[in-house]
């Protein structure tokens, strides 16, 4: 899962810097991401929450 975790990150990073500035934008490109990238299912939270878990110290980050 690391290696998913840190390709969901690096394009996350990648994109302009005004395309990750709200948490509806990293909404939508948590959704994105689950088409390109197979996450394992947790019990506890769905692979939605883990990727916006993932994003959510990067959102409006230069």
């Amino acid at each position: 899962m690391s290696k998913v975790r840190r390709a969901v990150i690096r394009e996350w990073m990648l994109l302009a810097r005004e395309k990750r500035q709200s948490s509806e934008q990293a909404a939508a490109f948590a959704r994105a991401a689950l088409q390109r990238h197979d996450l394992p299912r947790s019990s506890r939270r769905t692979p939605h929450e883990i990727i916006m878990r993932w994003l959510r110290p990067r959102t409006g980050r230069p």
